[in-house]
């Protein structure tokens, strides 16, 4: 995945063997380690939607949507790739939510929103499953429409409008060989794909389990990442002529919210 802590063949598949003698030998201006711009990102305009109401946390641009008593307790969800979820309204501007896997947590975000309610601030830290150092980011979002009545001030549509994180967060390291990718990152998430379609196994990863690659051009190749089968998003990665940027166009599923990120290699 192209890491911006998130989200990175040939057209005749019949010629795949034929396309790995040729444009295999260009793939190698992914070779390297990569770091994500935030500064130079554009997110996208569709907004996330998400209320408390009457006790309840409900986020209804989560796939699947969740719904989740906001009372300060670990609360079992399916489907997701956390196992628990647990929600506290720190005061009227204020809301705090865990998420862990089994015991172990591994995101801790506070959401507050500008006095005006304009404005929303989300802190995050992860916790990789690694075990090494969390990565903390923050992201701010304006408010699109008006806050609905009977809820808590963080409620409503929000949209992204600029985000930060740890170096940690922002690179990506790529090794090209013969017909593979093989992907690290240092919060210990990997993968080794064939340039060819099909799934492979991603390794200490939280939210994404598979992945599949294909070969647009030796410059551009297109990621696809799967959670329990089902794809969460598609990255269309480009790396620039002179082979020191690279271009990621994310979409995410089923949401098709579409951002663009920008890497500089190191």
């Amino acid at each position: 995945m192209f890491n911006t802590k998130q989200y990175v063949a040939c057209a005749l598949l019949s010629m795949a063997a034929l396309c790995a003698a040729t444009a295999m030998q260009g793939q190698a201006v992914f070779n390297g380690t990569w770091r994500t711009d935030l500064s130079k990102a554009k997110f996208s305009e569709k907004p996330f939607i998400f209320y408390t109401s009457q006790g309840w946390f409900h986020c209804e641009t989560c796939t699947p949507t969740l719904v989740v008593q906001a009372d300060g307790q670990d609360h079992a969800v399916t489907g997701h790739a956390l196992d628990t979820f647990n929600i506290t309204l720190v005061d009227q501007r204020t809301l705090h939510l865990v998420g862990k896997k089994g015991d172990k947590t591994v995101v801790d975000q506070t959401c507050t929103v500008s006095a005006d309610g304009k404005t929303l601030t989300e802190k995050d830290t992860d916790y990789p499953m690694s075990g090494d150092k969390p990565v903390t980011s923050e992201s701010t979002f304006r408010r699109d429409g008006k806050l609905p009545p009977g809820v808590h001030a963080t409620s409503g549509r929000w949209i992204a409008l600029k985000a930060s994180a740890d170096v940690n967060g922002l690179l990506t390291t790529y090794k090209v060989n013969g017909n593979e990718i093989t992907m690290t990152d240092p919060t210990g998430d990997s993968y080794t794909a064939k340039v060819d379609g099909s799934d492979a196994p991603v390794k200490g990863a939280v939210g994404w389990d598979t992945v599949s690659l294909k070969l647009i051009n030796d410059h551009t190749i297109e990621e696809t990442d799967k959670f329990n089968g089902k794809v969460i998003d598609v990255a269309t990665m480009t790396v620039a002529a002179n082979g020191k940027t690279m271009t990621a166009v994310v979409t995410e599923k089923p949401s098709e919210r579409v951002s663009t990120f920008i890497a500089t290699k190191q």
